[in-house]
């Protein structure tokens, strides 16, 4: 089932950006677009922005984990289980009349079909529950992409708190034993 949703880049009026097709909730689409602009985009949401947005012919019918490339392996296998698949635009599309189809532009105009709205701002991510609002709370670009965020449409509303809960707590390796040193090793071999 799809949860259609668009990335989109803030105007002086609202949005403009692309529609996607799957995946849509918060608990999916943002650990992916923060790991994301933090590692494959280098902090740049300008060519995190050209590249979802203004890349795309038509749509996305969903993002891969190829937008994860340069991430930690960890962070990986936390995010996806593992599991890869790429980015896929949307090509199966048939227009009634035959004609070729043409790219969907989303704006805070034309939203209203869809569930939620993910806005890149240079400060974060400002996530719009299109059920509830017309702005969102804005994600921080440093939040930790493993942040649990809630799916919950209502919770998504300007100036409330950002619906989310901290990341598990990763358990530091234990320490390695100190290696013994020159004198201790010679003593030991008397």
């Amino acid at each position: 089932m799809s949860t259609g949703s668009c990335i989109a880049r803030p105007t002086e009026t609202g949005y403009t950006g692309i529609y996607v097709h799957f995946d849509g909730y918060p608990s999916g689409r943002l650990p992916l677009l923060l790991a994301a602009y933090q590692h494959r985009f280098a902090h740049d949401v300008e060519a995190m922005s050209v590249h979802l947005i203004d890349q795309v012919a038509i749509a996305w019918d969903e993002l891969g984990t190829d937008l994860l490339d340069g991430a930690p392996k960890s962070l990986v296998k936390r995010l996806t289980g593992g599991q890869r698949w790429p980015s896929r635009e949307m090509d199966d599309i048939i227009t009634s009349d035959g004609s070729p189809p043409e790219r969907v532009v989303i704006t805070e105009v034309n939203s209203s079909s869809l569930s939620w709205g993910y806005v890149l701002h240079p400060a974060g991510i400002e996530v719009i529950s299109l059920y509830a609002a017309d702005r969102g709370p804005i994600v921080d670009w440093n939040t930790d992409p493993r942040t649990r965020f809630s799916d919950s449409p209502y919770l998504w509303l300007p100036g409330h708190p950002v619906p989310a809960s901290r990341p598990p707590r990763t358990r530091p390796a234990p320490a390695a034993p100190a290696p013994a040193s020159p004198a201790t090793r010679s003593a030991a071999h008397r």
